[in-house]
């Protein structure tokens, strides 16, 4: 039978694999909280250089001028370059600085990592190790057999 990869065998090895993957993965992402910081790197740049701590943070009303000025060039004529320009950059302005606020917290002990950690090692061996041909007695097949 046809496995994992066209090789013989490990469709089950790659099966137990995936599943030790999938569920290592689910309980690291079920351990992180997400949540949104004060400052982000824009705001916080722009702060610091009026006098401000790294803690205060800019109107997120002065990150749209660049968009909306954009949107408004291309609104009045679309084929204009720098209108384009303009609402990519203000776009991507937002997005850094929306990202850039995001805070991840981890919330498990040290020996619980370590135990996703290997739980999820094992499994992408497993899944790995599956794409090697094995005879019938489980076996990898001798290179050197002419």
């Amino acid at each position: 039978m046809r496995g994992s990869g066209g090789t013989e065998g490990g469709v089950g090895q790659f099966a137990i694999g995936f599943v030790l993957s999938i569920v290592s993965l689910y309980f690291f992402f079920n351990s992180v909280q997400v949540t949104s910081g004060s400052s982000g790197w824009i705001s916080g740049l722009v702060n610091q250089g009026m006098g401000g701590s790294a803690m205060t943070t800019a109107s997120m009303g002065l990150l749209f001028v660049p968009f909306f000025l954009g949107v408004l060039v291309l609104f009045y004529d679309a084929k204009k370059t720098w209108g384009w320009l303009l609402m990519w950059a203000g776009l991507g302005i937002l997005v850094i600085e929306i990202m850039s606020r995001i805070t991840f917290l981890f919330n498990f002990r040290a020996s619980y990592l370590l135990l996703l950690l290997i739980l999820f090692a094992a499994g992408a061996g497993m899944m790995l190790r599956s794409y090697r041909s094995i005879d019938q007695a489980g076996n990898p097949p001798n290179p050197k057999s002419d």
